[in-house]
């Protein structure tokens, strides 16, 4: 079984900045992908960032120029850097890792609340 774990979410004022981590319980280099989702009240989970192993990226249009996703395997860790924070960012974002059997494992979720 796998746990991934982050960290990182707050409270922040529009135009601010925060450093989501999440960290694996065993090799990153065991997940073909790993990225990170969002969910806000009243809507449907979607994805922000994923990285695959190889390090090709992928963003949401609304988050492109501003959110940088990286992951460090040393450290069995995917980071989620934002930047020019949105009160429309505000959600509870989840980690996600795909191995390369395709079994996905989620994150408990850390809230990112965006407010002046």
């Amino acid at each position: 079984q796998v746990q991934l774990v982050e960290s990182g979410g707050g409270l922040v004022q529009p135009g601010g900045s925060l450093r989501l981590s999440c960290a694996a319980s065993r090799s990153s280099f065991s997940f073909r992908v790993m990225g990170w989702y969002r969910q806000a009240p009243g809507k449907q989970r979607e994805l922000v960032a994923t990285i695959s192993s190889g390090g090709s990226t992928n963003y949401a249009d609304s988050v492109k120029g501003r959110f940088t996703i990286s992951r460090d395997n040393a450290r069995n860790t995917v980071y989620l850097q934002m930047n020019s924070l949105k009160p429309e960012d505000t959600a509870v974002y989840s980690c996600n890792a795909v191995t390369g059997d395709f079994t996905t494992y989620w994150g408990q979720g850390t809230q990112v609340t965006v407010s002046s």
